[in-house]
């Protein structure tokens, strides 16, 4: 069973409690690949959702981060969305590949029961949910408008209908509820918070919030798998799908068949322990346990109300007491201990060597290259130390027959992240800018693929993924993986695997006809320099690794790194066909950073120098932050001495003012970092930089002469060796 491959499916709190203890006591962790598979990198916990609506807890404090969760775990995280399931051990997911699994728990949680409604709002899932809230927010300010209405004679109903009078104090509310299903403490208590009690059906609007109760995702009832009424797929005790002893469920999306609880997040933090404990003895092929929910759980119902100390409501069953200011402040201390349980902290972190520790937070993607330092002297002492001078993007191998020149470059890193698909994605997209940089289109790729030493079945998953995922980037842009190599590593493998495995990329391409390829230089006077997208990769792929980066600023990153930029390249293609020889000098921001990569273009032209405007250079969300608190990439540090340029041939510019040598650290920190997919860093006379604004890029400085004629700064060298 060693071999086996376990999939996760979904971040609810089952999953989630699960990862901390596997987490905690890693000899618990069940042996094999592990997978987490979740459309969204952060899962928000349910008991603390209407204080964030009431505008008490912010976003952050009330998600819980996947990504680090799940490095801590050692379990692979994939963000991506299921749309299907075929029992026989394949998940199917959106846009990539299936991903194949030997056992499987389910913990995908729920949608709203929409009933017949067409238009109203549904609290789940929750992020459609509470993103139709914040929209709402600007029509609760007028006096004048409609009132809003909420559906539901249940618990949710009614804590949501507080928490939304504590977020709008003056908008009118009503609560659209079932005659005698509400206790007389609750109905004071919302006509002391001016909620209105209706018994008549609400509109269908987008004034309308369901909670109307739930039912499993549309895709589970027709996976196959025996389900309720709702949805909700039926297992046994030991929480296994009825028939299918491989697939295990828990929490809002399952119900043990003949022990019935409504579907509530107490039930689902209580089946934590239990599904991971049998995932535990099936791995190891021992008997699992039985387990029978409790009949009642005590629930705490909040009940804030503008103007009057926050309370709540203790519920047992049938029996309510409150509501007390002392029951909600019981209620904030439990959900902030639960909260708390999922920080980032020395508690948290797996029990590995100091080795496999130190190995593991070195920055990985284009930060994990060789320091330009090294990299000269060894060039030096092996002969070849001209290449070092030559550093254009990709290196001319030959002509076409219509004129157009032919060029290759390589290019690989370790795996950035554990999801082998988005991985090779990702290296495919990064290898094909060097070309792209050189003003050619990609036409064929070799791939060499080093594998960790694991057993067959995960190499071939491994493999697999990562070759569909360099497919896809290829696919988009009319490209072909034709060939390439594997290897095995003889390094011992870490966990998760899939971080082991190393890719690089032979990418081969051609000019337009009779078009020579871009290079780095000459920069003319008056030139314009623009970034095609923006900077900070480096530092927020550090931060994720320590676990200090909000899981939304990462799922932004990577979803503008995983965007392709050959139609960057076309923009270009179609400017050059206006203007011949308009773009004067172009690159790729990468390893090096920007000034380092800057520093490249001057070194090709000893005319000019740059104005940087600083102001202007497009960063990633947080990534400033990061930079500025002192965090860094691992390769940060050796770029730092292309900051010799600044003062010299660079000279930067913000509000107007020469701050060169007072530049503020955070910014001066951006200049210096190294990006994975970074951005194409063009140079083009006024007119040709308007035409690319108007598309959506960015200019960040301007090139004038060089009236000191500095020697080259040679700060940076070859950027493909």
């Amino acid at each position: 069973m060693a071999s086996d491959h376990l999939v996760l499916a979904g971040g609810g709190h089952c999953h989630v409690l699960l990862l901390k203890r596997w987490a905690m006591q890693p000899h618990k962790r069940p042996k094999g690949m592990i997978s987490l598979v979740s459309e969204s990198s952060s899962a928000m916990y349910s008991g603390i959702i209407p204080a964030h609506i009431a505008g008490i807890d912010q976003c952050d404090q009330i998600t819980i981060n996947l990504h680090w969760l799940a490095k801590q775990a050692q379990v692979d995280f994939i963000q991506a969305e299921i749309c299907s399931l075929n029992p026989h051990r394949e998940l199917i997911l959106s846009n990539r590949p299936s991903l194949h699994f030997d056992r499987l728990s389910l913990n995908v949680g729920a949608i709203t029961d929409r009933q017949d409604f067409k238009q109203a709002i549904s609290i789940k899932p929750l992020k459609v949910g509470l993103d139709a809230i914040t929209e709402h927010d600007t029509i609760a300010q007028k006096p004048s408008t409609a009132p809003f209405h909420i559906v539901g004679s249940g618990l949710a109903g009614i804590e949501l209908a507080f928490a939304l009078r504590n977020r709008w104090p003056s908008h009118k509310l009503i609560l659209h509820t079932k005659p005698h299903k509400l206790k007389k403490s609750v109905i004071k208590r919302l006509h002391q918070a001016a909620i209105a009690l209706s018994y008549e059906p609400a509109p269908d609007t987008a004034n309308t919030l369901l909670c109307t109760g739930i039912r499993a995702p549309s895709w589970l009832e027709v996976s196959g798998l025996p389900c309720d009424g709702k949805g909700r797929i039926k297992t046994d005790k030991n929480l296994q799908v009825i028939g299918y002893p491989k697939i295990f469920a828990a929490g809002d999306c399952a119900v043990i068949e003949n022990d019935q609880r409504p579907p509530s997040g107490v039930w689902a933090v209580r089946a934590a322990n239990p599904l991971a404990h049998n995932l535990e003895q099936l791995n190891q092929q021992q008997p699992m346990r039985p387990w029978r929910p409790q009949q009642r759980a005590l629930q705490l119902l909040g009940c804030p109300t503008p103007g009057q100390p926050p309370s709540a409501w203790l519920i047992w069953g049938p029996f309510w007491i409150g509501p007390h200011p002392w029951l909600w402040r019981w209620k904030r201390h439990l959900d902030q201990r639960f909260m708390g349980m999922f920080q980032p902290n020395g508690s948290m972190a797996s029990t590995v060597s100091s080795h496999a520790e130190a190995n593991a937070m070195a920055c990985r993607g284009c930060a994990a290259k060789l320091p330009a330092a090294p990299l000269e002297q060894a060039l030096q002492r092996s002969g070849v130390g001209k290449l070092g001078h030559q550093p254009e993007d990709a290196q001319a191998i030959g002509s076409t027959r219509e004129g157009g020149t032919l060029l290759n470059s390589v290019d690989g890193f370790p795996a950035l992240i554990s999801d082998p698909w988005l991985n090779g994605r990702l290296t495919a997209l990064h290898a094909c800018s060097d070309l792209w940089a050189s003003g050619a289109h990609v036409t064929t790729v070799q791939a060499i693929v080093t594998l960790p030493a694991i057993d067959d079945n995960h190499q071939v998953e491994l493999l697999s993924q990562t070759l569909s995922g360099v497919r896809s980037a290829l696919g988009e842009q009319g490209a072909q993986l034709i060939g390439g190599h594997t290897m095995e590593s003889r390094q011992p493998t870490a966990v998760p695997s899939a971080l082991d495995l190393q890719l690089s990329l032979s990418v081969t391409g051609q000019t337009p006809a009779g078009a020579k390829p871009w290079s780095k230089g000459p920069i003319q006077p008056g030139d314009v320099l623009l970034l095609s997208r923006g900077l900070g990769s480096g530092v927020i792929f550090a931060a994720a690794m320590q676990g200090r980066c909000d899981p939304w600023h990462l799922d932004t990153c990577l979803k503008q790194l995983s965007t392709s930029q050959h139609p960057r390249l076309q923009e270009l293609f179609q400017l050059q066909e206006m203007e011949p020889g308009s773009i004067h000098a172009c690159t790729d921001v990468t390893g090096f950073g920007l000034l380092g990569h800057l520093n490249e273009m001057l070194d090709a032209s000893p005319s000019t120098c740059v104005d940087l405007w600083i102001d202007h250079i497009p960063s990633f969300e947080g990534a400033l932050d990061l930079l500025k608190s002192g965090l860094a990439s691992t390769l940060a540090p050796s770029n730092r001495r292309a900051l010799a340029s600044l003062g010299n041939r660079v000279r930067a510019l913000q509000h107007s003012e020469d701050v060169s040598n007072s530049l503020d650290p955070g910014l001066e920190a951006l200049l210096v970092d190294p990006q994975t997919c970074g951005p194409l860093l063009t140079a083009c006379p006024e007119t040709t930089a308007q035409l690319l604004k108007e598309k959506g890029w960015t200019s960040i400085g301007r090139a004038k002469t060089n009236s000191t004629k500095n020697e080259p700064l040679g700060d940076i060298r070859s950027n493909h060796l």
